[in-house]
């Protein structure tokens, strides 16, 4: 330990010091000026290794607290976030909720060193502050430039800092007032100093659609661009393929092919047909799969992208793929009437779903027809608006409607649970600004392709595992008892009977149960996080949600690394009997596609909060009708019922009387009205405040003359 470790704990350990802040303690230290960088570095590990901490109002003090714990700070839009520490000698911690007020200046990412300030119980998590930032994660950042008395400033997107940034010299980029940039953090903000920052890159004025996608591309660091070499290896192979080279593959070009996809989906991973014999009744799902493994060299430039990448990324107005559109909306996507290479799966069924044989083959197809999942519906449904097709592929549509309504019972009757959580599908005017949104549905057009990927992706998986060979699975890990109690704790305070939370079938019937009431958000979402997350990894575990024993991804090679990675040791097998793949390039594929998944999601659900707020921000003072979705000591969030989209509903805007939280029945009650918010109750609001920064919005309860008149009358 240094001079200065050892002069900073003399000071802090005698009886007559009193906590202060670090400039002070710096200068009575004699280490102001020029050594204050130094005194600062050996500040910072005597936090870390928990000799001395620094409480609420940023003074140094002696440790009297527990040693620290060190994870990753992940942020929430509405300020603070959690850590989930690192396992201490192999024991794992739960998540620490980490307030606002004691983020001390942490980004989204970064490494840091946390106490704990209150302990969790089945109904809160634990709590706890960050006593020092250990690693950045980031140094780039994007913000809004504005200037005051000729210095200029970035009030920085989100949450995470309080305070805006100084800017050096903005002139270099001719950015204006109003404008959205990039800049390096060049000193973070503490609490002696204002952060500082250079701008890199001006995006346009704030606002503007396609300047706020892409000040959500610079927040996540997304790669937009593809390399040189990438764009130049695409070409090669495009330029390579001919429609009339079937590669010594199975011929399925006279087959009854079809694909299912979104009304606006351009590539096209997967393609399906079902036969049906009638004097056994037994059934045959073909599950053919773009075979980019035939274009996509191991090692090669577009590998190497692909692998980087891990999955494409689904933004609002704008797609950003894993590979340049020559490979993933032409040679590999599975177009109507075009010739394209596949892997194909074929199962076949006994009467009652049950498999019986399942093979494998590299094969090529011409899609027949292409349904979007709107018309697929229309059709089953027998409506106007059913697209007129061929008898036979009118017929082989019943059929895949009857084998996946098999396979989905079986499904369910081994204990698969269905979380209902409807992504939000915005709709835009010619300009790119968001004209409404909507959720999406799972009907049973969705639920057919559903089914049968899944039945492909098991039957791959039972394959590769019976090979004995190691493999990138899909895993869900079994839930925590502990989270598994709370969650039954909950649904309990809403009227639920519930034994044994344990058990996958009471689970199931609380999410039917559910399913049409108003609370029907709060519980499948309270489920969820009662839940792990599911994960690529090559540890032998099975998938919890699906009550599935063997589970990976190979259905959608085109948008996501992984099922690429189980196409490569499919078609090895074929070819060579063997199917090995290096356990330690598993391992590191396992958390570095999963960690890209996250990434991707994250962003999206970004970029879907900050246009449907700007959609909300010309809606101020009008009224809504709400679900309640979280209750809080100071308040309640409600999700508008018409639209996808939550706001703040903050206590002291409850001013008709004083409110009392009960966390186990998840309410704020009023003490003398006794008005009840609860979890799940419908309320109306009215929209107050949106506040693009922050990406928050603020509403009003919106209290009826008739509710005024049930008032006691004062006395």
């Amino acid at each position: 330990m240094g001079r200065i470790h050892d002069k900073i704990l003399h000071a802090v350990n005698q009886q007559s010091y009193q906590p202060m802040k670090a400039r002070i303690l710096a200068r009575r230290l004699g280490l102001a000026g020029g050594a204050y960088g130094e005194f600062r570095t050996a500040l910072n590990d005597l936090v870390q290794q928990g000799r001395i901490e620094i409480n609420n109002s940023q003074a140094i003090r002696k440790s009297g607290a527990k040693p620290s714990l060190k994870g990753t700070y992940r942020t929430m839009s509405s300020g603070g976030g959690f850590v989930k520490p690192s396992p201490v000698d192999g024991v794992a911690s739960p998540e620490i909720r980490i307030f606002p007020e004691n983020s001390n200046n942490a980004a989204n990412g970064d490494l840091v060193a946390i106490q704990i300030l209150r302990r969790g119980n089945a109904d809160r998590p634990p709590t706890g502050q960050i006593i020092s930032v250990m690693e950045r994660k980031s140094h780039q950042f994007v913000g809004t430039y504005w200037e005051k008395a000729g210095e200029g400033f970035v009030k920085v997107d989100g949450a995470v800092f309080s305070q805006s940034i100084v800017i050096g010299d903005p002139t270099t980029k001719n950015v204006k007032p109003g404008d959205k940039v990039v800049f390096d953090m060049i000193r973070f903000p503490s609490p002696e100093e204002r952060g500082e920052g250079v701008i890199t890159e001006l995006l346009g004025p704030q606002g503007d659609p396609g300047v706020e996608t892409l000040a959500i591309i610079r927040s996540y660091n997304l790669p937009d661009v593809f390399p040189p070499d990438v764009l130049d290896e695409a070409h090669h192979v495009a330029e390579n393929f001919s429609e009339q080279d079937f590669d010594g593959r199975v011929d399925y070009t006279k087959h009854t092919v079809v694909t299912v996809d979104p009304i606006d989906a351009k590539d096209f991973d997967d393609a399906v047909q079902v036969e049906l014999d009638p004097a056994s009744g037994h059934w045959t799902l073909w599950v053919h799969i773009a075979d980019v493994a035939h274009f996509v060299k191991q090692g090669g430039a577009l590998d190497r992208e692909a692998r980087s990448r891990a999955t494409s990324i689904y933004l609002p107005g704008k797609v950003i793929p894993m590979f340049p559109e020559t490979i993933s909306n032409h040679l590999a996507s599975l177009q109507q009437d075009k010739v394209r290479y596949v892997q194909t799966v074929i199962i076949d069924f006994d009467p009652k779903g049950r498999k019986t044989t399942v093979s494998f083959e590299r094969g090529v197809i011409k899609v027949k027809k292409r349904f979007h999942y709107e018309q697929l519906m229309a059709f089953l449904d027998k409506t106007p608006e059913a697209p007129e097709v061929p008898a036979d592929i009118g017929a082989m549509l019943e059929r895949m409607k009857a084998l996946a309504i098999i396979l989905r019972g079986r499904r369910f009757h081994r204990g698969s649970l269905e979380l209902d959580m409807p992504e939000a599908k915005l709709e835009f005017d010619k300009d790119g600004r968001v004209s409404g949104a909507h959720n999406s549905v799972n009907d049973l057009s969705h639920q057919i392709i559903e089914e049968f990927m899944l039945a492909a992706n098991e039957a791959v998986a039972e394959q590769l595992h019976n090979l004995g060979v190691k493999f990138l699975r899909r895993i869900h890990p079994d839930p925590e008892p502990s989270k598994q109690k709370a969650f039954a704790a909950f649904v309990r305070t809403l009227g639920y009977q519930i034994d044994n939370p344990e058990d996958r079938f009471t689970l199931q019937r609380i999410l039917s149960e559910s399913a049409r009431k108003p609370e029907k958000h709060a519980v499948h979402y309270a489920m969820l996080r009662s839940l792990k997350q599911a994960i690529y990894s090559e540890k032998e575990e099975g998938h919890y949600a699906l009550a599935s024993t063997y589970y990976c991804h190979f259905t959608s090679p085109i948008r996501r690394y992984p099922d690429l990675t189980i196409h490569r040791q499919l078609t090895r097998w074929k070819r060579t009997g063997k199917a090995s793949y290096d356990e330690t390039e598993l391992m590191f594929l396992g958390e570095h596609c999963s960690g890209m998944e996250r990434r991707a999601a994250l962003a999206e659900r970004d970029l879907i909060k900050v246009k449907l707020l700007e959609f909300m921000s010309k809606q101020l003072g009008e009224h809504k009708m709400a679900i309640i979705t979280g209750v809080a000591e100071y308040g309640f969030f409600a999700q508008i019922v018409d639209l996808p989209v939550e706001g703040m509903v903050h206590i002291t805007t409850l001013n008709d009387d004083n409110y009392m939280f009960d966390a186990e029945s998840h309410s704020l009650t009023g003490l003398k009205f006794k008005r009840r918010y609860r979890l799940g109750d419908k309320v109306e609001v009215e929209i107050a405040k949106v506040d693009m920064a922050k990406k928050q919005m603020d509403l009003r309860p919106v209290i009826s003359m008739e509710e005024q008149k049930k008032k006691p009358t004062r006395k």
